[in-house]
């Protein structure tokens, strides 16, 4: 019997990696992931799709899931950049954005004039080293910097591979400005929290599913919540061994999760 899937009202649902790898074209689902959201719906099971997507708005994410064949909308997203906005809105901060073309859109309401602060995504080819020096500019000119990081990922995987994440530049503007990041997003438990409550489920009946063994079941863990790794898109043998974080379970992949979730109710 599978301890692990006992009474449980809601899940949390990485998606890079867990429903589909991304890449060009829009990337490709994951065998049996289309159908396993359906039978998560079908289910009653409460559900939230946790992502630290950053190359582009929730809409415009959700659209491509759409286009893959998911039962997706934004209202069931829970995304680092609306984290972000309201942070820097309830601090009056104004951001140097080091982001991707495509995720500018959801900061359009903010005040981006005379920056006290800088916000880092997972920027693709706008990491070069002209933009991440005018990053570094800004925060060293600070009395006290503030960098807020979209996440804190070190790697993830697209269909030709794996790509370097967010988390990877993140450390090279704190290391330079001798300073320690705020993440807004996955594994920062703030944000767990604030998927826990959009689903109106307590840590203690949720399941968190995803890829990335220390970002995603640990983070999940540190709330209280069972942890679950796939072993699909960024999943490595090695992370079977990891020093700290030790899943609930494996699993193949999605699909499997949710046989076994079901078998539960």
């Amino acid at each position: 019997m599978a301890a692990w899937a006992r009474a449980v009202r809601g899940l949390l649902l990485d998606v890079s990696g867990v429903l589909y790898d991304s890449g060009d074209g829009g990337g490709v689902p994951i065998a049996g992931s289309v159908e396993a959201v359906s039978r998560i719906k079908a289910s009653g099971l409460k559900l939230r799709f946790c992502t630290n997507e950053t190359q582009a708005t929730r809409e415009k994410f959700v659209k491509k899931l759409q286009g893959l064949g998911f039962d997706i909308s934004v209202a069931e997203v829970t995304a680092p950049a609306p984290a972000a906005c309201r942070i820097l809105k309830e601090r009056n901060l104004r951001p140097h954005l080091l982001v991707h073309d495509d995720l500018v859109p959801e900061f359009a309401g903010i005040d981006k004039a005379n920056p006290n602060c800088v916000i880092i995504g997972d920027a693709a080819e706008n990491f070069t080293y002209a933009n991440l020096n005018e990053a570094f500019r800004v925060l060293i000119g600070m009395e006290k910097p503030v960098l807020i990081s979209l996440g804190r990922g070190r790697y993830y995987k697209e269909t030709d591979g794996l790509k370097l994440d967010v988390g990877a530049y993140m450390k090279a503007l704190e290391y330079a400005c001798d300073i320690e990041a705020e993440v807004v997003g996955k594994p920062a438990g703030m944000f767990f929290e604030s998927a826990l409550a959009e689903m109106g489920v307590p840590a203690q009946q949720a399941i968190m599913i995803g890829d990335d063994i220390v970002n995603d079941v640990g983070g999940a863990q540190r709330c209280g919540m069972r942890g679950v790794q796939v072993r699909t898109g960024k999943y490595r043998p090695s992370d079977e061994n990891h020093p700290h974080v030790k899943p609930d379970a494996y699993v193949n992949n999605l699909a499997e999760a949710i046989d076994v979730i079901l078998q539960q109710m």
